[in-house]
């Protein structure tokens, strides 16, 4: 499978953005999928994953109840939807897919297939 990250750009603190990821090559109602982010100068950090029915999903704690994942397997895309933005969620978002896997992991190793980043800035 491949992945397509797309919708960053520049948006003002408190503002709102939606990130897509647009899938091809596979149908990925089997794959597990989540974003992470990488800051200038920093490492890569998990954001969010859903399961493959997007029933389940998890967060990380500075995300939690602004940021929100989801997706349409029909449309082969999975969305993180981005309020309340704050300076530091300035980052490179990726995009990542694993397939089937056990529960909903959170960690870089965990993945196996990627997209490129879309680059959200967060303006103050």
């Amino acid at each position: 499978v491949q992945l397509q990250a797309s919708g960053g750009g520049l948006v003002q603190s408190g503002g709102s953005r939606r990130l897509s990821c647009s899938a091809s090559g596979r149908t990925i109602s089997r794959y597990g999928m989540a974003w992470f982010r990488q800051a200038p100068g920093k490492e890569r950090d998990f954001v969010a994953a859903i399961n493959w029915s997007g029933v389940s999903t998890r967060y990380a704690d500075s995300v939690k109840d602004r940021f929100t994942i989801s997706r349409d397997n029909a449309k082969n895309t999975v969305y993180l939807q981005m309020n309340s933005l704050k300076p530091e969620d300035t980052a490179v978002y990726y995009c990542a897919a694993d397939y089937l896997p056990m529960g909903v992991p959170t960690t870089l190793r965990a993945y196996d297939t990627w997209g490129q980043g879309t680059l959200v800035t967060v303006s103050s």
